[in-house]
């Protein structure tokens, strides 16, 4: 199978030459033109992994020796013969922990076997990822190249958009060939320094002078956006039908169920929980996509903190093929707003629901869940859209220990004076264990990390490089 640009489908790339090369001529993302009819249920029972190489050769994109060793980075996870955990509540609950791996969050389910995948496609060549993180990307991208002998990564962060924990875990990373660059600005502009950083001909020519290619390991890699697919279809096989709620950022996570379901995954409706910056739940609910006069606020849920979600572009690819996407995302670019028909709206609706919680709510989700177990604040969202009459799957997308004074406020009604501290009573107090490499990271405290503009971070990235 050929992946196509989602804004002009005749121009087409390998699954390989996309996980490469992510960015297409026409400023677009690739994405399957046609996804394949998967028959799950027939390799019900199998494992996790044997289940996913299944799933991936529905694809036909070859390349299954690498595929296969790609997988075998989910031994590596809390449980090594199943990467994920789906913990029943009550008859109509369940939650689909995501957040078993290195460094605790689900980025880490598309990002470790995506490391193996690209250092296997390099063939010898030298590669330079670039990533932008709202929390969760840049300690997974960063945890999954460790090290390695012809990939660097540079990672591109908000500086005051991440936790703590979060901001400490890329720190504490100091491999010679990983460097973080946090910025000024949020993550939207993060993104954006990203993507043009992606489109720069200068910039690749520069890095070609010194032997690099250029690949990026956010979800507009749909080397990503592979990964996601498979946890979402594997959840129905363990529990039937089940509607899915997904707390989204930047909408790739969601997108993977979708292209479950599409592929076959007995999902109902698809859920889409935000908070503060409710920029998808306007999509879902009015069809509109407007940024006008729009500003991020930041919440105690950061890695949603976000205005741009680029994967909305492969759905509406999907809904309405890519005439019509390339004018409305041309749109975009242009009047920052877009405005789907009335039929479109409606074609949306025919798979989604969306709400968005702010921080006083999500608080007391937080707390009042507390007696069943503790969910972090990107997870409480999720509550907004919870139908007690339905069979439904939270996607749990990260460990409480990363956003410990929320957690704390929420659930003691004060703030913590000391994070470490915090951190023990919560655990203590609701019987959860803490992973000895998150004290750990408390020791990095002191390192310092220059903070950026924007507009420096082309020289910076060169300048790395030619080291």
């Amino acid at each position: 199978m050929k992946l196509v640009d989602t804004r002009d489908d005749s121009l087409e790339a390998s699954f390989k030459e996309a996980l490469l090369n992510p960015a297409s001529k026409t400023g677009g993302l690739y994405a399957p033109k046609n996804l394949p009819c998967f028959k799950g249920e027939d390799f019900k029972g199998l494992s996790y992994t044997d289940f996913a190489l299944k799933l991936i050769q529905s694809f036909e994109f070859g390349e299954d020796e690498s595929f296969k060793e790609a997988l075998k980075t989910y031994a590596s996870f809390d449980d090594s013969t199943c990467p994920i955990k789906i913990r029943k509540v009550d008859e109509k609950l369940f939650i689909n922990e995501l957040y078993h791996g290195p460094t605790r969050a689900f980025k880490d389910m598309a990002l470790q076997p995506f490391g193996v995948l690209l250092q296997a496609f390099s063939e010898g060549k030298n590669f330079l990822i670039v990533c932008a993180t709202s929390g969760d990307t840049g300690p997974a991208t960063l945890k999954s190249f460790e090290n390695a002998s012809n990939v660097k990564v540079a990672c591109i962060y908000p500086d005051q958009g991440t936790s703590r924990v979060q901001a400490l875990q890329m720190k504490h990373l100091q491999a010679k060939n990983l460097k973080i660059l946090p910025i000024s600005g949020d993550f939207d502009e993060a993104q954006s320094a990203l993507k043009a950083l992606l489109a720069d001909e200068d910039f690749k020519n520069s890095l070609k002078l010194q032997n690099t290619e250029l690949s990026a390991a956010n979800s507009v890699n749909f080397g990503r956006i592979l990964f996601q697919i498979i946890y979402h279809y594997y959840a129905t096989l363990e529990l039937g039908e089940i509607d899915i709620i997904v707390p989204s950022g930047n909408f790739g996570d969601a997108l993977g169920a979708y292209y479950a379901k599409k592929m076959g995954a007995k999902i109902g409706r698809i859920k889409i929980a935000s908070n503060a910056n409710n920029i998808l739940t306007e999509f879902f609910t009015k069809g509109e996509y407007d940024l006008r006069g729009k500003k991020l606020i930041k919440t105690i849920s950061p890695a949603m903190d976000i205005l741009i979600s680029s994967n909305i572009e492969r759905l509406v690819f999907d809904k309405f093929g890519s005439k019509r996407t390339n004018e409305l995302f041309t749109q975009l670019k242009k009047d920052q707003f877009f405005k789907l028909t009335k039929a479109e709206l409606e074609a949306l609706k025919e798979d989604f629901d969306a709400a968005y919680c702010d921080d006083k709510e999500c608080i007391a989700y937080i707390k009042d869940f507390a007696k069943n177990s503790l969910i972090d604040p990107h997870t409480a969202t999720c509550l907004k859209l919870l139908d007690t009459n339905k069979k439904t799957l939270i996607t749990s997308t990260a460990e409480w220990v990363k956003f410990t004074p929320s957690m704390y406020e929420a659930l003691f009604d004060k703030k913590c004076a000391d994070e470490q501290e915090a951190m023990v009573e919560i655990a203590e107090r609701y019987g959860a264990g803490i992973k000895t490499e998150i004290f750990d990271l408390f020791k990095d405290e002191d390192k310092k990390a220059k903070v950026y503009e924007s507009h420096e971070l082309k020289n910076a990235i060169i300048e790395w490089i030619k080291q």
